[in-house]
């Protein structure tokens, strides 16, 4: 993908002195005033490090849960985030409220500017607004994948009017390891796409199986395709009126030579809990009374061979209810093979990470996304707005 990237910039002397935009995702998960979870803070420093180490005036913003336009209100504050990030940096981080006029910083410093979905106009796109933010920099940077399929003014518009916008570090990693899954792949190619519904995943199911040489199901999923396969699944969470989806999808996998490997057993219970009674089964022989919660060891076996010999892996979702531990033994097959195979793995998802943090997988996936709903807009085929913007600004920039 032909984007203007920050490093480039860095490493040519041309932010030294200028006045840098950067828009993180920062949007961390908040008890009252303490945060709970600092993963997207630490995965924003090396941007904001990189642009003070240029010698740029920095200023950050992100967005933080989902405020009123116009009303800034106590909980909506970036303040915990100012103070982390300043622990973090080891240096001071002020917090500026209503900068949309003006931002005071000199070269070698940052600040952090409060929540841009305060600003009225900005999930909007509002075009005055966008050049109002333009304004403020010289070089304007998005490395907030998590909000990169979201066409709002701090993630398209100002990239729109800035004199210069660029790619960070981050978003710059998302692209290439994206490129690297699913434009460029080494085969074979295996995808493993899980959940509750069909329905939510459908495009991303019929997008992959025109690309992938395996479609791997999991969970509610796999359960809709047990039955296009002509399988019994009792009382398990499926979806009937989405049968003809699935035998479309194993038909189009089929006329490429490629395949949707079907569960030959299964772990079931009686209800949905974590106390239930498991019970091991061959699919063929689930009774109306089962609830269908993981794919059996033959399965998980067959599965993980295929997943050894891969070249490369694109992962999202686990394939039975991991949070239980009598019907984990299936996602934790699948995850050690992964963590196993010599293939190049991408993961995304928030119940993927979930599932890699448990089994303690982290170093062995090749990259961990960062954005769930950017992540699965890829995987459906989409081009994501800052993107297009991105790639289109470094066609008209020198």
């Amino acid at each position: 993908m032909d984007i203007l990237r920050f490093s480039d910039l860095c490493a040519q002397g041309q932010a030294r002195g200028r006045r840098v935009f950067i828009r993180a995702d920062l949007n961390v998960p908040l008890d009252g005033a303490r945060i709970t979870e600092d993963t997207r803070i630490r995965a924003s420093l090396p941007c904001i490090r990189m642009a003070l180490e240029a010698g740029a005036a920095v200023m950050v913003t992100s967005h933080l849960g989902r405020p009123t336009e116009g009303v800034l209100r106590p909980e909506d504050s970036l303040a915990p985030v100012a103070a982390r990030l300043a622990e973090l940096l080891g240096r001071e981080v002020p917090l500026v409220a209503d900068w949309l006029g003006g931002v005071s910083v000199a070269p070698g410093e940052v600040v952090l500017l409060e929540n841009c979905r305060v600003n009225k106009g900005e999930k909007k796109n509002d075009p005055e607004l966008a050049r109002q933010m333009a304004r403020l920099c010289d070089i304007y940077v998005n490395d907030a994948f998590g909000t990169a399929h979201r066409a709002e003014g701090t993630t398209y518009g100002i990239a729109e009017y800035a004199g210069v916008a660029c790619a960070g570090p981050l978003l710059a990693a998302e692209i290439d390891a994206l490129t690297q899954a699913l434009a460029q792949p080494r085969r074979p190619l295996v995808a493993i796409v899980a959940g509750s519904k069909v329905s939510t995943k459908l495009t991303i199911l019929k997008s992959l199986a025109g690309k992938v040489d395996r479609l791997i199901v999991g969970g509610g999923i796999a359960n809709t395709f047990m039955l296009a396969a002509g399988l019994p699944i009792g009382k398990s969470l499926a979806e009937p009126a989405l049968v003809d989806e699935a035998k479309a999808v194993m038909a189009a996998m089929a006329a490429r030579g490629a395949e949707v490997p079907i569960p030959t057993d299964v772990v079931v219970a009686g209800e949905f809990n974590a106390q239930a009674p498991a019970t091991l089964k061959a699919a063929s022989a689930v009774a109306a009374q089962d609830m269908i919660l993981d794919i059996g060891p033959e399965t998980a076996a067959r599965l993980a061979a295929q997943l050894k010999s891969a070249g490369t892996i694109v992962w999202n979702g686990p394939v039975g209810v991991f949070e239980f531990d009598a019907f984990a033994h299936g996602t934790e097959t699948i995850a050690r093979a992964i963590a196993a195979s010599p293939a190049f793995s991408i993961a995304g998802g928030g119940d993927t990470l979930a599932a890699i943090a448990r089994f303690g997988i982290e170093k062995d996936v090749s990259y961990i996304s960062t954005g769930g709903g950017a992540f699965l807009e890829v995987l459906e085929g989409k081009t994501l707005p800052a993107f297009e913007i991105l790639q289109r600004r470094a066609q008209l920039q020198p």
